[in-house]
């Protein structure tokens, strides 16, 4: 196996150069970078990553901690993630904390012992212990998709990088009441979440731009699961005035909804209309297909690497959140006739709607 060593004779230079090259802490010429990297490739040397974690105090790995990672919408999020990693010469630590917060605090400890570099995290609906840990050791975090409010008076110390929630999630209730719906049941994610209370946050801002009352009996949680979607949307339909449309904030909680409504032997969109929060790769496939807000859950990924990073370079600078926009994908669950219509990712109500 070629060392060190081999690759200076190779490339002429003395092992302290090849050293910098690798380890990326000297400024090089540039034919002399060049031609140690040619070396290792003829080569074929294998840097050793522990002797290089030693030298920079990093090791050029990330951890993810995301829950629920079977959910498509946190498996493109992993994927973009992976991706951006990747592609800038880092590995990739995973651990599901299943959203619960004392098991989210252990495995964020594990990955923090295994030295990696910084972490992206979902924060559970009680990230206390959590935010107090990233805190006390100081380790660089990007929190993403659910975002945590401090303070009014204080910076919160860590980046963020979320989805708009509650501009589109107003953009599904305000098409419903457009197309002549005065009862809109809301199927709610996991109370405590961000993305929950900006989700019911635009629903009830839907409801004001189509002149519609806040019925709280409409509103019910289905914590962000199937099974809890499918408890709450026959608890809806078991009102003695049941919606004649329904909003379901998650992709997780459609399903559950569309079981609830089989079991009732309801069509959608005949008997009853359905928008989704999270649009998925077989929704265009349901019949009616589903019409939804679709979330960039690659780029989600992907920019919370590329913050993180920003972050290792400059650790002094201030923590900011960065929101990306959702498109409203318009397709017939909504009662709409068929259109050829493009996805809108203004995430605001439309005055041509319905």
């Amino acid at each position: 196996m070629p060392t060190m060593a081999d690759v200076a004779r190779s490339a002429g230079v003395s092992v302290a150069t090849v050293s910098h090259v690798l380890n990326e802490t000297r400024p090089v010429l540039p034919h002399t970078r060049q031609a140690v990297l040619d070396a290792i490739e003829e080569l074929g040397y294998t840097p050793n990553t522990l002797a290089r974690s030693l030298v920079t105090s990093r090791t050029r790995s990330i951890g993810l901690a995301v829950s629920a990672i079977s959910n498509p919408y946190f498996t493109e999020i992993l994927q973009g993630v992976e991706a951006a990693v990747l592609e800038h010469g880092y590995s990739l630590l995973i651990a599901d904390p299943h959203d619960d917060p004392e098991h989210e605090r252990k495995v964020v400890q594990l990955l923090h012992e295994r030295r990696v570099d910084g972490l992206i995290v979902a924060p559970s609906a009680d990230p206390r212990a959590l935010l107090a840990y990233l805190d006390r050791h100081a380790v660089p975090a990007v929190l993403l998709d659910r975002v945590i409010d401090g303070p009014a008076d204080t910076a919160l110390p860590f980046d963020q990088v979320c989805a708009e929630n509650t501009g589109p999630m107003a953009r599904l209730v305000t098409h419903l009441g457009g197309l002549g719906h005065r009862r809109i049941g809301l199927v709610a994610g996991l109370p405590g979440l961000s993305t929950t209370g900006e989700r019911v946050a635009g629903y009830r801002q839907g409801l004001a731009a189509a002149g519609l009352p806040f019925d709280e009996d409409l509103v019910v949680p289905g914590n962000s699961e199937s099974s809890g979607a499918e408890q709450a949307t026959a608890a809806l339909l078991s009102l003695a005035a049941p919606p004649t449309a329904l909003v379901t904030a998650n992709n997780a909680m459609t399903i559950g909804a569309l079981r609830a409504l089989r079991a009732r032997g309801l069509s959608v969109p005949d008997d009853i209309a359905l928008c989704c929060f999270d649009d998925f790769a077989w929704a265009d496939l349901f019949s009616p297909r589903l019409t939804a807000i679709a979330q960039p859950s690659r780029e989600l990924g992907a920019e919370a690497v590329r913050v993180l990073l920003e972050r290792l370079a400059s650790p002094d600078r201030p923590a900011r959140t960065v929101r990306l926009p959702c498109a409203f994908v318009h397709r017939t669950s909504c009662g709409c006739q068929e259109e050829d219509r493009a996805a809108d990712t203004s995430g605001s109500p439309d005055p041509e709607d319905p």
